[in-house]
C-alpha cells in the first residue's frame, strides 16, 4: 500500500495553492452546512465527475469537517501525481492481496475521531451526466473493517456556469444515520436519493 507522507510544510503550500486555484478558476463555491460530531470521524462518499473533486473535498474539509484528511485513489493517480501523497492520499498496488490490506487499513482509521476518510464509491470518474451513481463493492470491506462508529456524509458535486465565465460548483451534502445492518445496496439507493435531489435543487437554480 502507498499512502502519504507527512511534511506540515508541503501540506500548508498546498492548502493555500488548492484555495488559490478554487478562487481563480470558479466563480464560486457553495455548500450547506451540517453538524459534525467531534467525537466521530468522517465518512465522506463522493460523486466522481472531474479532476477537482478531490481538491473540492479538501477544501471542505478544511472549511466545514476540520479533519485530518485522508482520500483513497487509483494506483495510476497516485503514481502520476506525486503531491497528492502530502494531501493524505493513499492506494493500494495493483494486487488483489494489497487491494484488501488497503480497504481494511482505511476502515481502521474511521476508529479515530480525527479523522476524515473520503471515497469515491464509483471507483473512477464519469461523466457528470449519469442519472445514478454506482458503487463498487470495497465500500462495504472498509465499513466492516471498522468498529462502525463514525459519521457517514454523502457528498454531491455539480457545476454550472449560470451565463458567467467561469463555472459555479455546488456541493450538496447530506448526514445520514446508518442502520444497524447496512447494506451495499442500502447505502447505494439512500446515496441515489441524495443524488436526485441535488441534481432536481441545482436545476431550480436562477441563471
Amino acid at each position: 500500500m502507498r499512502q502519504f507522507k507527512k511534511n506540515p510544510f508541503v501540506l500548508h503550500f498546498f492548502s493555500w495553492y488548492i484555495a488559490h486555484l478554487l478562487r481563480k478558476d470558479f466563480a464560486g463555491y457553495h455548500f450547506n452546512k451540517l453538524e459534525i460530531n467531534a467525537d466521530e470521524a468522517v465518512l465522506l462518499l463522493a460523486n466522481h465527475f472531474s479532476w477537482w473533486d478531490g481538491f473540492l473535498m479538501f477544501q471542505l474539509n478544511r472549511l466545514l469537517f476540520k479533519k485530518q484528511f485522508h482520500v483513497l485513489i487509483t494506483h495510476q493517480d497516485y503514481s502520476r501525481h506525486w503531491y497528492l501523497k502530502y494531501l493524505g492520499a493513499f492506494a493500494a498496488e495493483n494486487n488483489k492481496k494489497d487491494v484488501i490490506e488497503t480497504l481494511i487499513y482505511a476502515g481502521k482509521l474511521l476508529d479515530d475521531p480525527n479523522n476524515l476518510v473520503l471515497l469515491f464509491p464509483q471507483g473512477r470518474s464519469y461523466t457528470s451526466h449519469v442519472t445514478g451513481i454506482n458503487f463498487e463493492k470495497g465500500i462495504m470491506q472498509v465499513i466492516n473493517s471498522s468498529k462502525k462508529k463514525f459519521q457517514i456524509v454523502f457528498s454531491v458535486s455539480l457545476s454550472d456556469y449560470y451565463g458567467k465565465r467561469k463555472p459555479t460548483m455546488n456541493t450538496y451534502l447530506r448526514s445520514w444515520e446508518a442502520e444497524e445492518y447496512m447494506s451495499l445496496q442500502l447505502l447505494k439507493s439512500e446515496y441515489n436519493k441524495h443524488y436526485d435531489y441535488a441534481v432536481k435543487d441545482q436545476n431550480k437554480t436562477e441563471v
